[in-house]
């Protein structure tokens, strides 16, 4: 194996691009792509993506596209969720957002036959009190651009947090939010007919108040099975609730020349579903422990990609 140093990759990534106003022209995407992989390990490539224009210049027919299944799960059959699509996330440590559940590794999560179910009990495990689940498709099931489909039966009750969510899988421009995370539904006990929706970015996060973000209230928002999905396009993501369309994030909207700061979503993303309790958000007006158990429940999931789109992106 040939190792690749500072000064190859400088001379290298030299003879690939040509700067020009306000972005870089790549000759070779494909040696680009295995060149940025070794720069972004020796932490000498950010400053060439900062200036790389995002979400511009794809020219489709928004309203002509055509999509196929690519990826779903249906559960229609009977134990824990399917260990070639899905993997357990496990641990106690808050989440990053000091969430009081445990995530155990099956004990919370089984599919019935008909649906996945995800439950929240209070219980003992890893010195907290309540147990739960959060499973993820990374590496089994990972997607640049598409629509992604989830109808779903949330809890009710002070103190639930349930979420339907992507996360990048490669990390490619850095740790959490400079890679990006979007939010295709979170829902929070104490606001019970009342959904949210959000992407975070460099720029756009929560820790800057500056997420993007859109809130549907609906009655009943806990009473019955909806369907919340995104359309995830090269220049934006459209979010539906039961088919409707609430929430566009366009990037070119808020600024002239998109950077990854803003969009970072060119890159491959995986599925999270999780049911946590309390957190910061979650648990901002209170728990009530007398509710549990709680139960998430997934009737399916499903994921479909566009001929037309993936033409667009190919080398």
């Amino acid at each position: 194996m040939v190792k690749i140093g500072k000064k190859i990759i400088f001379i290298a990534l030299a003879a690939l691009i040509i700067l020009v106003p306000g972005g870089i022209v790549v000759r070779s995407i494909v040696l680009k792509k295995q060149i940025e992989k070794r720069a972004l390990s020796l932490g000498i490539y950010q400053p060439l993506f900062k200036t790389e224009k995002k979400a511009m210049g794809f020219k489709y027919n928004e309203k002509k596209l055509s999509y196929d299944l690519v990826w779903s799960d249906e559960f229609n059959y009977t134990g824990l969720p399917d260990p070639q699509k899905w993997q357990f996330e496990i641990g106690g440590s808050g989440w990053g957002n000091n969430e009081l559940q445990f995530y155990t590794a099956g004990n919370n999560a089984y599919v019935d036959g008909e649906k996945l179910i995800i439950t929240a009990r209070r219980e003992n495990a890893g010195g907290r009190e309540v147990t739960s689940s959060r499973i993820r498709t990374a590496k089994k099931g990972d997607w640049l651009y598409g629509k992604i489909e989830v109808r779903a039966k949330i809890p009710k009750g002070l103190g639930t947090w349930p979420a339907i969510w992507m996360l990048p899988t490669d990390w490619g421009y850095g740790g959490w939010p400079l890679s990006g995370e979007i939010d295709i539904m979170e829902h929070v006990g104490f606001d019970p007919d009342v959904l949210v929706t959000s992407v975070h970015t460099e720029e756009y996060n929560h820790i800057k108040q500056t997420h993007k973000n859109k809130s549907v209230k609906r009655a009943g928002m806990t009473d019955g099975f909806h369907i919340y999905s995104i359309e995830w396009l090269p220049d934006k993501i459209k979010f539906f609730f039961d088919d409707e369309l609430h929430y566009t994030y366009n990037p070119s909207t808020l600024l002239n020349s998109p950077t990854y700061k803003e969009w970072p979503f060119d890159r491959r993303f995986h599925l999270l579903i999780n049911l946590a309790f309390g957190g910061n958000w979650g648990g901002l007006r209170g728990v009530d422990y007398d509710i549990l158990p709680v139960t998430f429940e997934i009737d399916y999931v499903r994921v479909y990609q566009s001929p037309q789109i993936n033409a667009l992106i190919k080398p």
